[in-house]
């Protein structure tokens, strides 16, 4: 990954930042996608388009894998990908006007090269570039402590799988939730995968969410340490829909165990 792509991402970043915040007060205009929980403003497309426009501009051999409708098809991650999500954490972004972040990563020959995550309101830019390092505000994030257990460990986690769910047996997630010190949800995806990386939580499970949501982050939670498998343990598929399981590897295991045994 060449220098200029990476600075050059992070600059559109920032912008489209800041485009946010200056339309923040504007009237939304909120429709719905699956269900009614799964909210897209005029400022989530708006963010994209400016993203997309200027990757196309610049780099016209480049492909976009992207939320809103901006990118393109694809059926490979052959050749320059950018796997964006505009707004991450939509929710909050209506609801509470803070808490999401812009996400972005670059795949080369599908290997994540550089993943940068936008906490817009808090003004925090995490990045990471493969074999560099991850940094927050261009402080390097330490590595991860060597040991964990997971009655130490806090869980990154959207209650609702707390809940009856299509995926695993919720009195396992129950079960796990009382072995862990704590419990944490931010309503990002994004931002969970950089509170990892940054060590403010230990793991971040969730069941069904799309490339975009985590891809910014994957690379970031690489670099410390921390590693990233769908709950059975493969590789997660990134041109569809998959389940996560980001985690300081010395509790992958133990979490791999409870989702096996409770896997519907």
């Amino acid at each position: 990954m060449s220098k200029k792509i990476f600075e050059q991402a992070k600059t559109w970043v920032l912008e489209a930042g800041e485009l946010i915040r200056q339309k923040m007060d504007d009237p939304l205009v909120i429709d719905t996608k699956a269900n009614a929980n799964d909210l897209v403003t005029t400022i989530d497309r708006d963010t994209e388009a400016f993203l997309a426009t200027n990757i196309k501009h610049t780099f016209p051999d480049h492909f976009i894998l992207s939320e809103e409708g901006f990118g393109d098809n694809l059926s490979t991650l052959d050749g320059v990908v950018w796997i964006i999500d505009p707004i991450d954490g939509t929710i909050n972004f209506v609801n509470q006007k803070r808490n999401f972040a812009i996400s972005v990563d670059i795949f080369v020959d599908g290997v994540g090269e550089m993943g940068i995550v936008y906490d817009v309101m808090a003004g925090n830019l995490y990045t990471a570039k493969r074999g560099e390092g991850a940094f927050k505000n261009d402080q390097k994030l330490s590595p991860l402590k060597e040991e964990l257990n997971l009655g130490e460990s806090i869980l990154g986690l959207n209650h609702n799988w707390l809940c009856e769910n299509p995926v695993v047996d919720e009195i396992e997630i129950q079960q796990l939730v009382k072995r862990v010190r704590g419990t944490r949800a931010y309503g990002s995806a994004a931002l969970k995968l950089a509170f990892l990386a940054e060590g403010i939580i230990d793991s971040y499970i969730t069941m069904n969410l799309a490339p975009w949501d985590i891809a910014g982050g994957m690379v970031l939670v690489s670099e410390v340490g921390a590693v990233t498998t769908n709950i059975d343990g493969n590789t997660v598929n990134m041109l569809g829909t998959d389940s996560t399981i980001s985690c300081h590897p010395a509790i992958l295991e133990d979490l791999l165990e409870v989702m096996k045994k409770g896997r519907k």
